[in-house]
C-alpha cells in the first residue's frame, strides 16, 4: 500500500502526520472495506495514488457530515470507528438518494429465526424481529410470515466472531450486521454485541433488524444520517420511524401500500394539510430560511413550529405544508412570542405581548385570554421541562419557573439562564423538551441542546434549517 508517501503527498493536519502508522492503516483499510477505495477491473497495481485515498477520504466526510478537507483527523478517525453495518457505502459513485440493489419477485415472503441470542428471551427477539419487519410492511404491499420448518425466503441468525458465517464478524463494536440482497436472504447478526429493546445500552436489535431487512429487500446505504437505512447506527431512539429516503426507496421497489395510507389519512385529519393562500398583510414563511416564532410538543404528540400567521408540523419525514395557525387553534393571532404544551396538564399556552391564551387540544378554555400579571411582557420563548414538571419562560438574559398547581415566585427580575443552562445564548427565538427527553434551545439558523447536566452537548449548535426542517440538499 502507498501509505508513507500518502502523507506527505496529502499535506495532512499536525495530527495525522504525528499519527502512528497503525491508524493510517486503520484508514486504508476502511477505506478499501467499505466501497470508498475500489481498484478498476482493468488495473493491475495493488496500490492506490495519494490523489485516488484524499478523493475517498474527502468523499466520506461529505458523507459523513464532516468537513470535506481529504485531511485525516481526530474527528475523521473518531467516525470511521463508529458501530455500523458491514455492506459497503455507495458515495464514492456519488449517490444523492436511496440506492436500489435488487428487488424479490414477489410479495409475500418468509422469514426464519435459525438461532437467537443469550442477551434477550426468544420471545422478546422475535417481537423485535417482527416490528422490524413491520416497518417495511407498513409502507409497502410486501407481507412477511415467520416459518419454523423448511427453507425461508429471509434467513436470520446470530454469529460469533469467526464462527460459521462467510463475512467473519470483528468483535465488539465495529460491524454489527450484515445482510445480502435480492434474492439470496442472508440476515445475519454479531453475537459479540450486546443486543437490547427499549434500553439506551447495547445495540437495538429492532432498528438494526430493520436496517438489515432493508438490505435483504434491496436497499443500500442512504447519505442521510436520519435515515434508517444511514450505514452508522447512531443509538437507540424510543419512538423511531422510517426516514422518506427509506420510504421513497423501499416504495420504488415495490410501490405503496394503499390501505395503510387510507388509515394514516383518517388520523391525520386533526391538522390541517391544505396549503394556505397568501395574503398582503401575511408573507408565508419559509421554514428553511426564516427563524421561528415558537415551537411545541403538543397534542397528539406531533411537533408544531410557528412563524407569523403559519404553522406546520416538524416529522421524521420532513415538515408539513404551512397552513394559518386560525385554522387550527380559533381565536389564536399569529406573530407569537412564544408557545408551551405541558404534559404535566395536556394544556397548551401561548403568549403575545401582555396576553396568555390556554388551550386544551384545540379549544381555547374558558376566561382566556388573560393578562400577564406576574411576568415580563413580550417574552422570548418558553418550554416544559420533564426534570421538574415545570414551565420555564425566557426572556432576554433572564428566565422563570412556573408551577401550574403551586405558587411560583414570579417576580420582575428573572433569573439568568447563565445560572442554569451552560452555553445557551440570550434572547431565544424558541424552545422546547422533545420526545426524547432532551432540552432544545433556537436561535435564527441555530439550535442548541443541554445534557442532564444542563451544559450544552458537545457539537452543538447546528443547523435548524438542515436538522429540524431537513432542508438541506445535496448538489
Amino acid at each position: 500500500m502507498l501509505l508513507l508517501p500518502l502523507l506527505g503527498a496529502l499535506s495532512l493536519s499536525v495530527y495525522a502526520t504525528q499519527s502512528d502508522p497503525s491508524s493510517e492503516e486503520e484508514t486504508l483499510r476502511y477505506l478499501q472495506q467499505f466501497g470508498y477505495l475500489q481498484k478498476p477491473l482493468e488495473s493491475d497495481s495493488e496500490d492506490f495514488s495519494p490523489e485516488e485515498v484524499q478523493e475517498a477520504l474527502r468523499v466520506f466526510q461529505l458523507a459523513s457530515q464532516l468537513p470535506g478537507t481529504g485531511v485525516l483527523d481526530d474527528i475523521t478517525l473518531e467516525k470511521m470507528r463508529q458501530p455500523r453495518c458491514g455492506l459497503e457505502d455507495p458515495f464514492n459513485q456519488k449517490t444523492l438518494r436511496y440506492l436500489l440493489l435488487g428487488r424479490w419477485r414477489k410479495k409475500n415472503l418468509t422469514y426464519r429465526i435459525y438461532n437467537s441470542t443469550p442477551d434477550m428471551t426468544s420471545a422478546a427477539v422475535r417481537t423485535a424481529i417482527q416490528s422490524a419487519f413491520k416497518y417495511w410492511s407498513d409502507v409497502t404491499p410486501l407481507a412477511f410470515r415467520e416459518t419454523i420448518n423448511g427453507r425461508a425466503d429471509i434467513r436470520i441468525s446470530f454469529h460469533q466472531r469467526g464462527i460459521s458465517c462467510s463475512r467473519p464478524f470483528d468483535g465488539p463494536g465495529k460491524v454489527l450486521a450484515h445482510a445480502d440482497i435480492p434474492e439470496e436472504g442472508a440476515v445475519h447478526f454479531d453475537e459479540d454485541e450486546l443486543w437490547t429493546e427499549g434500553s439506551y445500552l447495547g445495540v437495538n436489535l429492532r432498528i438494526i433488524a430493520a436496517h438489515e431487512l432493508g438490505h435483504a429487500l434491496g436497499l443500500g446505504h442512504s447519505r442521510y444520517s436520519t435515515s434508517l437505512m444511514a450505514p452508522v447506527y447512531t443509538g437507540y431512539k424510543p419512538n423511531f420511524r422510517l426516514h422518506d429516503d427509506d420510504v421513497k426507496g423501499i416504495q420504488a421497489l415495490y410501490g405503496k401500500n394503499i390501505q395503510t395510507e387510507e388509515e394514516e389519512k383518517i388520523v391525520t385529519t386533526h391538522v390541517p394539510t391544505s396549503s394556505p393562500e397568501p395574503t398582503p398583510n401575511s408573507p408565508i414563511p419559509n421554514p428553511c430560511n426564516d427563524s421561528l416564532d415558537a415551537i411545541i410538543l403538543g397534542p397528539y404528540g406531533k411537533t408544531f413550529a410557528f412563524k407569523g400567521d403559519y404553522m406546520w408540523t416538524v416529522t421524521d419525514f420532513g415538515i408539513s405544508p404551512l397552513t394559518r395557525i386560525q385554522a387550527l387553534w380559533k381565536g389564536l393571532p399569529g406573530n407569537l412570542d412564544a408557545a408551551v404544551h405541558s404534559q404535566r396538564t395536556k394544556r397548551t399556552y401561548f403568549f403575545k405581548g401582555e396576553k396568555v391564551w390556554r388551550y386544551r387540544d384545540f379549544k381555547l378554555e374558558y376566561g382566556y385570554p388573560k393578562l400577564l400579571t406576574r411576568v415580563l411582557q413580550n417574552i422570548d420563548a418558553a418550554l416544559y421541562w420533564e426534570g421538574n414538571q415545570k414551565i420555564f419562560l425566557f426572556k432576554g438574559e433572564g428566565y422563570w419557573q412556573w408551577d401550574e398547581y403551586g405558587w411560583s415566585n414570579l417576580s420582575p427580575n428573572p433569573k439568568k439562564i447563565s445560572s442554569l443552562f451552560t452555553g445557551i445564548p440570550p434572547h431565544l427565538d424558541a424552545a422546547l423538551t422533545w420526545k426524547n427527553g432532551k432540552v432544545y434551545f433556537f436561535k435564527g439558523d441555530k439550535y442548541w441542546r443541554v445534557n442532564k447536566q444542563l451544559r450544552v452537548e458537545r457539537g452543538y449548535p447546528l443547523s435548524k434549517a438542515e436538522r429540524w426542517m431537513q432542508c438541506r440538499h445535496f448538489d
